[in-house]
């Protein structure tokens, strides 16, 4: 239903943009740390009855906490009134204005997938294709750094960290990016 309101808003909203560009905002505006996002700006975590250990390590503040408690927030909202009232809460709550909506837009416009644009070049260069694998996880469970490292063959070895899994790869995969695109 989340994904049904988003797709109906963007497609209201930018109608004449491509199906790709929708599909990003979309990826965005769905994504667990958005709605981690909007979860704080409501002090949602404040709301949660959480057991002690939870309490304790900080459950009110973790990213997968908060974001879970949107989407079951969005559910209630639905069983209770249906999609209109949500369909009111998303525009107050969790989608952007207009002036953020265009903001957002044009980030991720220029935005680059590192591992969509480095599994076509190793493509076209006929090179072994890239290996990704997690290295590390560091820090406590609401705040941990990922270390993920990407190969491309036995050459090109590099390492990333941050917040997200897909961040860490994202940014692995730009070093070794540059690295192959500087070889030309």
């Amino acid at each position: 239903m989340l994904g049904f309101l988003v797709s109906e808003w963007l497609v209201e909203r930018f109608p004449s943009h491509p199906e790709g560009r929708l599909s990003k905002l979309k990826g965005f505006l769905v994504s667990a740390a958005h709605l981690y996002e909007a979860a704080r700006r409501l002090d949602l975590g404040r709301y949660l009855q959480l057991s002690r250990g939870e309490e304790m390590s900080g459950g009110r503040t973790k990213r997968t906490l908060l974001g879970d408690a949107m989407e079951a927030l969005i559910a209630a909202i639905y069983l209770d009134g249906g999609l209109e009232p949500v369909r009111g809460f998303l525009q107050r709550f969790v989608l952007p204005d207009e002036e953020m909506a265009k903001e957002l837009e044009d980030s991720l416009i220029g935005a680059v997938d590192f591992r969509s644009a480095l599994q076509e070049l190793t493509q076209s260069r006929h090179l072994p294709q890239p290996r990704y694998s997690l290295i590390a996880e560091r820090g406590p469970e609401h705040s941990k750094t990922f270390t993920v490292e990407v190969r491309v063959g036995r050459e090109h070895v590099t390492r990333a960290e941050a917040l997200t899994k897909k961040g860490a790869a994202q940014k692995a995969a730009r070093e070794i990016y540059q690295q192959l695109a500087a070889e030309e």
